[in-house]
């Protein structure tokens, strides 16, 4: 058998007086969201408080700030490059340059940025504490609504801590890491998933090590923040049916992919391992009647909890065949720099805004996508069925951040509005949580065209939906090398933005392809759209990284026919074009 915390007879005690606490808080979020404003207002001035001895909150006058309006008008909206430099600091050791006497940082949480460098966003203890409480108001409003749930396994997917280390000596990785490392001992003993799978860098030995011990227990629900991690443990476990079987039989771990590399944690997970021969048993049999293994043969699952917002909701399209009608919940518009809102409801990504949590702004998004200008407004004064980008006051020390979100407001609950996530500013796309930007497609690009010394200079980048989902590199002309190209701009992606080399490493992503377009195609393209917004030249700017599958396939209907059929996209395979980008970097 898996070996796991066992139920003890004085866990549905502790669950009862967790429930409490739990209730208790979800209350109070219930009474904030009927007073969303005064709440909000009142989350402003904590944050100021806090930190008004910061040299931060020294050079805007934070002891002397008591309304909204001063706090706008001193401190103008920023981008993560006006605050690095702070950061910097807290992350040298002087945790005064953004935080007020007593304030203790307890790690760095790293996402992609907008630059070659990801951004690092400083861990608070009062910032846990209210990353916890949404958590918390989310899992109670599930649990009581899907209460098969309660006190049975949870499959919880997380991402280590400590990738690297700060030059004050603090980690720097995923936020995921401490919440789980710190989690209650009654609900950490209900995860069956070690949080040492984190650190197995092979993707496929992970997902498959992950599946190995969730696939013989009880699982009641699964929460990752992507759904294309859902589907990969359910392909993993389909994939390699009858090793996982042999493995849970003999009790041992044996994941494919590459060589199972020696490491502590290799040894601790083995160990945690027994035989079930029960368990090989009953799958066994599963697989013989239905010719494959799949979470809906061998789960008893209550809900699933991921994101379900923007481009994200093509990956809930194959979730059927593997779930079958397991309700879905949205996890919440949920960020490295804080948590935006709490989905009370199954199969919507609407969700109430956190107003316990952060300060929040809305800047109105026109015609042009360009907020830089737009007026800027706070919770209780948005309007519904309008578009905004979010930004953000929080107890990480950033204050009027612009977090390059856009949300629509669906309505309102109480006082707070109800926000669906659309996607990452005017200029990025984000199919699996990648979060690239324009500003990453461009640099990519051009360094990928130098070291090939390509002349070329249209393009657009756009994702294509598939198993597994990518991006194709639509060039202009005929362009030598054009696999190799395709290949040099996946390795620069994956170097200038984090998030995009994990998904590509997890194979979440596939390789960059590459489609070519005729002589004068992009152009008379960008005209169309200019002409469908009704933008003159002077308002129109070309685009170089799509967001829209859609659209991106209404681009692919331009290419030329390849004189040499092995040239399109997609009539290569993953291996051939992963042979080729070793190629093209090995020399």
């Amino acid at each position: 058998m898996t070996i796991m915390a066992t139920k003890s007879w004085y866990d549905p005690l502790l669950a009862s007086l967790a429930k409490i606490h739990a209730q208790h808080q979800y209350n109070r979020f219930m009474v904030a969201t009927r007073r969303a404003a005064r709440t909000q207002h009142q989350r402003l001035l904590e944050n100021l408080a806090r930190n008004s001895g910061s040299d931060f909150g020294k050079s805007h006058g934070f002891s002397s700030t008591g309304t909204y309006e001063e706090f706008a008008r001193r401190v103008p909206v920023q981008n993560y490059e006006d605050l690095q430099p702070y950061v910097e600091r807290v992350m040298a050791g002087n945790l005064q340059a953004l935080f007020g006497e007593g304030e203790r940082v307890l790690m760095f949480a790293m996402t992609s940025g907008s630059t070659d460098s990801p951004k690092y966003v400083p861990v608070t203890r009062s910032f846990v504490s209210e990353y916890r409480r949404g958590w918390n108001v989310f899992g109670l409003k599930a649990m009581l609504d899907h209460e098969g749930a309660f006190l049975r396994p949870i499959v919880q997917v997380v991402s280590p801590m400590d990738e690297e280390r700060a030059a004050c000596g603090l980690p720097c990785g995923s936020i995921s890491g401490l919440l789980a490392a710190t989690q209650k001992k009654l609900v950490r003993k209900y995860y069956v998933t070690p949080k040492e799978t984190g650190h197995i860098s092979d993707s496929e030995a992970r997902y498959y090590t992950v599946m190995r011990f969730a696939v013989p227990s009880d699982v009641g629900w699964m929460v990752t923040a992507s759904p294309a991690t859902q589907l990969k443990l359910a392909r993993s476990a389909a994939g390699h049916a009858e090793r996982l079987i042999r493995d849970i039989h003999d009790g041992t771990l044996n994941p494919p992919g590459a060589p199972y590399m020696a490491h502590e944690a290799v040894e601790t997970l083995r160990v945690r391992l027994e035989p079930d021969r029960a368990a090989a048993q009953r799958l066994e049999r599963l697989l013989e009647v239905h010719g494959e293994l799949l979470p809906r043969h061998y789960w008893d699952l209550t809900f699933l909890a991921n994101w379900t917002g923007g481009s994200m909701a093509l990956h809930l399209r194959d979730f059927p065949h593997y779930f079958g009608d397991t309700p879905v919940r949205d996890i919440g518009l949920l960020a490295t720099e804080g948590r935006a809102s709490v989905c009370l409801d199954d199969g919507t990504p609407a969700g109430v805004l956190d107003v316990m949590g952060s300060f929040f702004e809305f800047a109105e998004v026109g015609g042009n996508g360009d907020p830089s200008d737009a007026p800027v407004c706070r919770c209780h004064e948005v309007i519904p069925g309008r578009e905004y980008r979010l930004i953000m006051t929080t107890s990480a020390g950033f204050y009027r951040y612009d977090i390059g979100d856009h949300v629509r407001v669906q309505g309102f609950f109480g006082q707070a509005p109800l926000i669906e996530f659309l996607h990452r500013g005017a200029h990025t796309s984000s199919i699996t949580g990648e979060k690239l930007t324009e500003w990453q497609v461009t640099t990519a690009f051009e360094r990928a065209r130098r070291h090939l010394e390509v002349a070329e200079d249209a393009f657009v980048l756009a994702p294509r939906w598939g198993d597994p989902p990518r991006y194709v590199l639509h060039v202009e002309r005929h362009v030598q090398q054009i696999e190799r190209l395709a290949c040099a701009m996946d390795e620069e992606l994956s170097k200038i933005n984090p998030e995009y080399a994990s998904k590509r490493g997890s194979r979440r992503l596939g390789l960059v392809m590459a489609e070519q377009l005729p002589d004068g195609a992009l152009a008379a393209w960008n005209a169309a759209r200019a002409r469908r917004r009704g933008l003159v030249n002077e308002q129109f700017k070309p685009r170089y990284l799509l967001s829209d599958p859609d659209e991106e396939a209404r681009l692919a209907a331009l290419a030329v026919p390849p004189a040499h059929p092995e040239s399109r996209s997609y009539a290569g395979t993953e291996a051939s074009w992963e042979s080729a980008s070793h190629r093209t970097f090995s020399g």
